[in-house]
């Protein structure tokens, strides 16, 4: 990787969306409270979020029930492990070339 810099994604400036990844790389699913209280954000700045990574199709959301009460669960795409991977690797190559 010549210049890792250029490998970094946009998508995951954010630490929300980098912690939200990062559950769904360590867990088959995770649903919205769950992620909520992980990353300690409002409803609505993790809906947007969640939002901006499902639109990138690194997301998959699974809405249902369980008794009466919606249950919206999160995993991660092969395109999202991929892409985060990507990232992941581009900023171990940068901490690398100044350590």
């Amino acid at each position: 990787m010549s210049n890792p810099v250029a490998q970094l994604n946009k998508v995951f400036d954010s630490r929300i969306r980098i912690g939200i990844m990062s559950a769904l790389m360590v867990n088959d699913e995770v649903n919205f409270n769950e992620l909520k209280q992980l990353i300690d954000v409002t409803d609505g700045n993790l809906a947007t979020h969640l939002r901006t990574l499902e639109d990138q199709q690194y997301i998959r959301v699974q809405k249902g029930f369980i008794g009466r009460k919606t249950n919206t669960t999160y995993s991660i795409t092969p395109e999202g492990t991929k892409a985060f991977r990507t990232h992941l690797d581009a900023l171990e190559a940068i901490i690398r070339q100044v350590s």
